[in-house]
């Protein structure tokens, strides 16, 4: 009786960790992982220094860097190539971030203007390019293969859904499963080879390796599910970006395909327009149809699905004021407003 009151004490305390305390928790890790970016960041051209350091310094959470540390002093690691990792998995998603606002014709970012549309769509994807080969530059000096193994195919998974994403563009029937592999393959992929590495270097078993990709690929599943949640309750200044910039895409999102699956004949039709043509002139009835659905909360249920998926892959984990952040970590992916 006891040991389940402190079971449930210690669960009450990890989902009240805030995200700060979060991020001091590895603050002196995420500082040698700040030193590490901005030196390598370098370049003796300009424009590439002006451009990646723009887009790394704009605000970010540093989600998946934060997860690399956690999982790997989690497994008790004590070197320092954990450092030079998380900058990598920065670099990458930073990258694909530079792509993903060419290709969606993106003008701002969390809350500022986007790095095309300060430099243009040139200069964004082969600063990004630049980003994926110095990330790459950088695995190699670790000198382990596995490493090599996992980023690489991260890295061509990432792409694969970069391209699923696009053909979903504008075609409503999309299927919730269909939608689902985009976020694994798209965002989810990163998470989970950034909790994978970091148990990886700290020499963790088998077991404990998969527990922490699994735990990887349940919380960015969450992640971006709330995310879709938020594109349609959120505010432009809590989320950093347009309101309703999906729908304006023509991405079928979770809400927009769950709201057609349930809703009436008028409702579906209003979506299935929205969707085929993009654009912003649809969001108000298509906003009505969603909350009158429930879209938002089976979609918001669906995150914490996946975020318990996420804290059951912890209990292999031994117990630390680390894996207690990661348990937090988990909590804040389905309970944030930003």
């Amino acid at each position: 009786m006891l040991q389940d009151m402190q079971t449930v004490t210690a669960k009450n305390q990890n989902e009240n960790m805030s995200i700060q305390e979060i991020n001091d928790l590895v603050k002196a890790d995420m500082a040698k992982v700040n030193e590490v970016i901005q030196v390598r960041l370098h370049s003796d051209v300009v424009l590439i220094n002006q451009l990646s350091n723009y887009i790394i310094n704009s605000g970010g959470k540093r989600l998946r860097p934060i997860l690399l540390l956690l999982c790997a002093r989690a497994c008790r690691y004590q070197g320092s190539h954990h450092h030079q990792l998380a900058a990598v998995v920065e670099f990458i998603h930073t990258a694909t971030l530079l792509h993903d606002d060419v290709v969606d014709a993106s003008e701002l970012r969390r809350g500022r203007d986007t790095a095309n549309a300060l430099w243009g769509n040139e200069a964004a994807v082969l600063v990004g390019d630049f980003l994926y080969s110095r990330a790459f530059q950088m695995m190699v000096e670790i000198q382990q293969m596995r490493v090599l193994e996992i980023l690489a195919n991260a890295t061509n998974v990432i792409a694969e859904g970069e391209v699923m994403q696009l053909l979903n563009c504008h075609d409503p029937d999309t299927t919730e499963e269909r939608y689902l592999d985009v976020i694994r393959f798209k965002t989810a992929k990163l998470f989970q080879a950034a909790g994978q590495l970091g148990a990886l270097i700290s020499g963790a078993d088998p077991e404990l390796e998969q527990a922490a990709a699994d735990y990887g690929m349940y919380l960015g599943t969450a992640f971006q599910l709330i995310d879709d949640v938020l594109d349609y309750s959120s505010t432009s200044e809590e989320m950093g970006k347009n309101i309703g910039d999906d729908l304006a895409e023509g991405k079928p999102t979770l809400p927009l395909i769950y709201a057609m699956r349930t809703g009436n004949e008028q409702q579906r039709q209003a979506i299935r327009t929205a969707i085929e043509n993009g654009g912003r002139e649809h969001i108000t009835s298509v906003s009505q149809a969603i909350e009158s659905t429930g879209a938002i909360a089976y979609t918001a249920q669906s995150a914490r699905t996946e975020a318990e998926k996420a804290l059951a892959a912890l209990s292999r984990f031994p117990e630390s004021p680390y894996k207690d952040a990661l348990q937090a970590l988990a909590h804040f992916s389905v309970n944030r407003s930003y």
